[in-house]
């Protein structure tokens, strides 16, 4: 299968575009980044390993992503149906779940790379 160069290219900006609303009107967007940075911070502060980085950079790009992900399931399904619906409330809900579930791993990973760090063998 060839990949449309051009095409590729010219969808960039619509997701920059997507990014950009995000940070706008997202607040939970807007707080996760924080937690990014706080959490880059530390990383240097502290000196992550090389596999620390990797596994945490994974995890605050899985949770950037389920954020844009619930927020795009919340304006679907906002447009199909303005009205409430027990289905459209469970979409949503179970999409917020989702980032509150990688939310959860992601603080008990945090919480054995600190305990790495700060906890049973501290160096």
């Amino acid at each position: 299968m060839m990949i449309n160069e051009k095409k590729f290219i010219r969808s960039v900006p619509h997701a920059f575009r997507g990014v950009v609303e995000l940070i706008k009107s997202e607040n939970n967007f807007r707080i996760h980044l924080l937690a990014v940075l706080v959490v880059t911070i530390t990383g240097f502060w502290i000196d992550f390993s090389e596999a620390e980085w990797l596994a945490v950079i994974i995890i605050m790009g899985g949770v950037l992503a389920f954020e844009a992900l619930n927020t795009a399931i919340e304006a679907v399904v906002d447009l199909v149906s303005p009205d409430f619906h027990p289905l459209a409330k469970k979409a949503k809900d179970v999409a917020a779940g989702a980032v509150l579930l990688f939310v959860i791993f992601a603080l008990i990973a945090a919480v054995v790379i600190l305990w790495n760090h700060f906890g049973k063998n501290p160096t």
